[in-house]
């Protein structure tokens, strides 16, 4: 089995409920503490072994190709003002071994026509990642994408990012039918999109982490629009699960929801406050 070497990373939204900030700015790169959002899920990614990322952007998203991207002006004032702290951290933003690849998505279609974008870069016998950074994971030990990792190499699965919710919250979520809630990793038996409360088949809902079989690329190809006119991901996995196991992880951590106000302000807060224990400034 071919290790997990490619990621990718739909950012092509418009961020509309951070307006007026995100008019201008992406809502990838609003900051939690001293780094982008976006930041976290790269490290993310990088840190499970990926090394080719591809980003699905849209018309106002050029400002993430330039964070991650060299700034050689700004290298030479740090380096002649001798301000070698601040300099290691413009540099070391991305490892050098790490490929940024750019890809736009001409209209927003749904995620999984974001993911889709990415066929191309993608072979069919090829596992690959999705994540999506307003879901922002403080995996504590590791990240929610390298435990994924782990379970993916020892089973040579799909593997989706599970959370367990309250039953009131699941119509926000896409749902998953588990096989045996009690066997971790959960087998998953279906899987829907943003259920009525009465029509969910689990409160286990899905976040934005995926490990997925390149052979869904084809799926999407001919997935058909579903909930909210878009094509969702979810039908595409819904589709795949007919021709093999995929699997559920319950990772450890905490995640932010860094699409609502409320998420990003608490995300803030939790890695502000871890910064101030380690004695940073």
């Amino acid at each position: 089995m071919k290790p997990l070497r490619k990621a990718i990373f739909p950012v092509a939204g418009m961020g509309t409920r951070f307006l007026p900030a995100t008019k201008s700015v992406p809502k990838e790169m609003l900051t939690v503490v001293d780094r982008p959002v976006i930041d976290y899920a790269v490290r993310e990614a990088v840190e499970a072994g990926c090394d080719t990322l591809i980003f699905i952007t849209g018309r106002s998203k050029q400002a993430i190709a330039n964070y991650f991207d060299r700034s050689p002006e700004l290298e030479n004032e740090l380096e002649e003002k001798n301000k070698t702290e601040a300099l290691e951290i413009v540099r070391n933003i991305i490892p050098s071994h790490v490929n940024c690849i750019y890809i736009r998505q001409a209209e927003p279609l749904g995620l999984g026509h974001a993911v889709h974008c990415g066929a191309p870069l993608v072979h069919p016998d090829e596992y690959f990642a999705v994540l999506l950074p307003d879901d922002l994971i403080d995996g504590y030990q590791k990240g929610a994408l390298q435990q994924m990792n782990e379970v993916h190499e020892r089973t040579g699965s799909s593997v989706i990012a599970l959370e367990q919710v309250s039953w009131d919250e699941v119509s926000q979520y896409g749902v998953v039918a588990p096989k045996n809630e009690h066997q971790i990793p959960i087998e998953l038996a279906g899987i829907v999109e943003k259920p009525k409360r009465e029509d969910a088949p689990s409160n286990w809902t899905v976040v934005g982490r995926y490990i997925l079989n390149g052979k869904i690329m084809q799926l999407l190809e001919t997935t058909q629009r579903g909930a909210g006119g878009e094509i969702q991901l979810t039908d595409g996995i819904s589709e795949l699960l007919k021709t093999e196991t995929i699997l559920g992880v319950p990772f450890s951590g905490k995640r932010f929801d860094c699409g609502s106000k409320a998420g990003f302000l608490e995300a803030n807060l939790h890695f502000g406050l871890g910064l101030l224990k380690r004695g940073g400034r």
